[in-house]
């Protein structure tokens, strides 16, 4: 029955959560419903305040500070009108001519230096619609190559990404952002190459058969901003994120004495091996926040309402994947969990494939994939290190699959992201969704499967 309540409750989030229920509800309610089924009545207070709460602060207290710090650093590029200014520079240099590649381009370089990719989709999909019309490129592909641009391989794949998605394996693993460089970047050429490929042939498929742009009346008008800076001004702050990350990981902190850590008051770790990932980023995106507002100092119509705003849009996120975290941990708690873990465990002797599986799974029916990865670490981290350790296979390996693979079935149609993404666009699952499902998740799939056989066969490089 224990096993049972943990299927009927995940079936139950995937549903609500398609339906638009808010996780922040549906978690605690739902982790609660499969204790319910373990027959543990007597614990449902106690199970609530002293593991999903604890859970879920502590994973608050964990990682919001990059949430924090990207919704802000994502809200200044957006309201300095750097990141417009970079899509009209990407458009400018690879021709309106080449408006999938521009489009996909222009979300990459974004997301990779750190922007939200909801602050990417608002930036992009007016020159994105204004190019699709004007090369007579029908509109559902908009989302597809928008989603393949913010959340494919700058999300999970390129080395020294600071989306949050790179950064949750670093605690559990000791790794940081730039772990398994080269085959992330493979990783992120398959996805970059199909997924570009692919639309251009869609677009010159569909168009042969006669279907253009369409009649979209409410098809935004492409503002242009007299003061809007120069392309390579825009794109420094971004520069200064990847770079100082890249220091900050690799040759500072780790030159720092930090046995200070060994202290009660400092958790008493032995090494900030844990931290030195998260660290890096913290301080490369306040360094690009600094710059950022000096560069545009006269630019700001109201400094303080963009900060506000950006600091206001950081805390349903968070709190949402935290939420998910708390679920996730109430459900690994439960007696019935131990034949579901055994079973993803068993799923294949190599530690790759079977986490794999797992983020996968638990992305997918999350909607999420921060939410999903969290999840899985919290529950099977420890699992997938030891066995990875007993077969000679490097963490920056299991750091970089386990990124990838919550970048693969979190897109279904229930995803946060794709509803969103929809909705700017003004299009509907029915018209564009093919687009973001063939870009978001079967591409990422080959990606992850050649990842994992490359690492298996050579091991991290």
């Amino acid at each position: 029955m224990g096993t049972l309540g943990i299927l009927i409750s995940l079936a139950l989030l995937m549903y609500l959560a398609y339906r638009g229920i808010n996780v922040l509800i549906l978690a605690p309610l739902l982790a609660l419903l499969a204790l319910l089924f373990a027959g543990d009545i007597a614990l449902l207070l106690p199970t609530y305040t002293q593991v999903f709460m604890k859970a879920m602060g502590g994973y608050v207290i964990q990682f919001f500070p990059l949430f924090l710090l990207g919704a802000l650093f994502g809200k200044l590029m957006d309201d300095s009108g750097s990141a417009r200014a970079i899509a009209h520079g990407i458009v400018a240099k690879v021709g309106s001519e080449r408006a999938i590649l521009a489009i996909v381009l222009a979300c990459g370089i974004l997301t990779y230096g750190g922007v939200s990719l909801f602050v990417v989709a608002f930036a992009v999909y007016p020159i994105g619609a204004a190019l699709f019309r004007e090369a007579g490129i029908p509109k559902r592909l908009i989302p597809g190559a928008i989603a393949l641009g913010s959340f494919t391989f700058t999300m999970t794949a390129l080395p020294g990404t600071p989306a949050i998605q790179n950064a949750i394996p670093n605690p559990f693993f000791g790794t940081d952002a730039f772990a398994a460089p080269g085959l992330g970047v493979i990783a992120g050429l398959i996805m970059f190459g199909l997924g570009t490929w692919w639309l251009t042939v869609q677009s010159r498929k569909l168009m042969a058969a006669g279907e253009g742009y369409g009649e979209h009346r409410d098809d935004p008008v492409v503002e242009e901003r007299r003061d809007i800076p120069g392309f390579w001004l825009a794109l420094l702050p971004i520069f200064v994120v990847i770079a100082l990350n890249f220091l900050m990981a690799k040759q500072i902190l780790p030159a720092v004495d930090t046995s200070y850590l060994a202290k009660p008051e400092y958790g008493g770790l032995q090494d900030a091996k844990s931290l030195i990932g998260i660290w890096s980023i913290i301080v490369a995106l306040s360094a690009a926040i600094v710059l950022l507002i000096a560069l545009h100092w006269k630019r700001w119509m109201d400094l303080k309402k963009s900060v506000n705003d950006g600091a206001f849009g950081s805390m349903l996120p968070i709190l949402n994947t935290a939420a998910e975290v708390g679920y996730g941990t109430v459900i690994a708690s439960l007696a019935g969990f131990v034949i579901i873990r055994d079973l993803v465990l068993g799923v294949s002797s190599n530690p790759l494939i079977s986490e794999a599986v797992a983020v996968n799974i638990l992305a997918g029916i999350t909607g999420s994939a921060s939410g999903g990865m969290s999840i899985a670490l919290k529950t099977l981290g420890a699992q997938y290190l030891e066995m990875a350790n007993a077969v000679g296979i490097s963490p920056e390996l299991l750091h970089r699959v386990a990124a990838m693979a919550s970048g693969c079935m979190d897109t279904l149609p229930h995803n946060g992201a794709v509803i969103s993404l929809l909705a700017i666009c003004k299009l509907t699952h029915r018209e564009s969704y093919k687009f973001i499902f063939v870009n978001t998740v079967a591409f990422p799939m080959v990606a992850l499967a050649v990842v994992i056989t490359l690492g298996t066969l050579f091991g991290s490089f």
